[in-house]
């Protein structure tokens, strides 16, 4: 069973369109996939039948600026003029729709890339209302946020917070191919299977060949920044059990040295988590075809061992 939903964005200009996948049993508990920037969420049709196969309601979202939401509200590669929270709180509007239908049941979340920032933001506020949350392709300390975020308000506070610039962009995502030998879509970064890249590259529900606003960029790097340090993994509660899942080749994690920097922060401030890197592989470890089926089996293993 499929319901389609919409709610009322954070932002106060949006309508998001999201979806809410129901399997033909008995549900174990819910899964919220939240998708990563520029794409949107059917992109994670093999894993959300992978969910629904394991007995799980699965929910998922377009982001504003992003897919189906962009195509509804005629807005592109802009989130709004709410700040870097914005779509932490529409992931938490859906999980309250999604709870008024079936309550009562574990919650769980899957963040990918800036979704796994999402997801980081959101345990942090509103985590004692999982049972646990997997983030996968997520950053530590993202290389040149500061230097980006420095640039776009400088553009911003000059009046072009609409607009979208090349250099700002090239400061902040330009250098992420630096380990794919020949570049010829820009792509390349997510996945080395080059069927994978033009997928991404056509989709016409894909916002990332389209030019992100100067402000909307500049709250991307205020979502990385405000999830660094124990500072971030303190707010967290400690009893939220958190599965860390990225590729060893993935520049978002820094090649593996992010994706553990993320865990040591959580160790440190006292939490439960689990730590798998994919050995040779980048960023879209779930899209990999020889891997996702593994992928997904580990998030389901997760899951399934915390509801007994």
């Amino acid at each position: 069973m499929l319901h389609e939903v919409s709610f009322p964005s954070y932002n106060g200009r949006d309508e998001v369109q999201g979806w809410i996948y129901v399997p033909a049993s008995r549900p174990r508990g819910i899964v919220q996939i939240i998708h990563g920037f520029g794409e949107h969420s059917r992109r994670y049709l093999h894993m959300i039948s992978a969910f629904l196969d394991a007995d799980y309601i699965v929910a998922a979202d377009d982001h504003v600026g992003h897919g189906k939401t962009a195509m509804v509200n005629n807005v592109w590669g802009d989130w709004g003029e709410s700040g870097p929270h914005t779509m932490m709180e529409d992931e938490y509007s859906l999980k309250k729709i999604v709870c008024e239908k079936y309550p009562d049941l574990p919650y769980f979340l899957f963040g990918h890339s800036m979704g796994s920032f999402i997801t980081r933001d959101f345990i942090a506020k509103y985590g004692d209302e999982l049972a646990g949350a997997t983030i996968c392709g997520t950053t530590g300390s993202f290389r040149n946020a500061r230097e980006a975020a420095e640039a776009l308000k400088k553009g911003i506070d000059e009046g072009r917070g609409m607009d979208s610039d090349a250099e700002c962009v090239g400061i902040l995502l330009g250098w992420m191919c630096e380990r794919c030998g020949e570049v010829k879509i820009g792509n390349e970064w997510i996945c080395a299977d080059p069927y994978v890249q033009i997928d991404h590259a056509n989709d016409p529900f894909d916002a990332f060949t389209k030019p992100t606003s100067n402000r909307s960029l500049y709250d991307f790097t205020q979502m990385m920044i405000q999830i660094e340090g124990t500072e971030w993994a303190s707010k967290v509660p400690v009893s939220l059990p958190i599965y860390n899942i990225a590729g060893d080749q993935d520049p978002v994690g820094e090649y593996g040295k992010g994706v553990y920097e993320v865990s040591n922060w959580l160790v440190d401030t006292g939490h439960q988590v689990k730590t798998k890197l994919y050995s040779g592989y980048r960023h879209e470890i779930h899209n990999y075809k020889e891997i996702k089926c593994e992928v997904e089996a580990g998030i389901i293993d997760f899951m399934n061992a915390l509801l007994g």
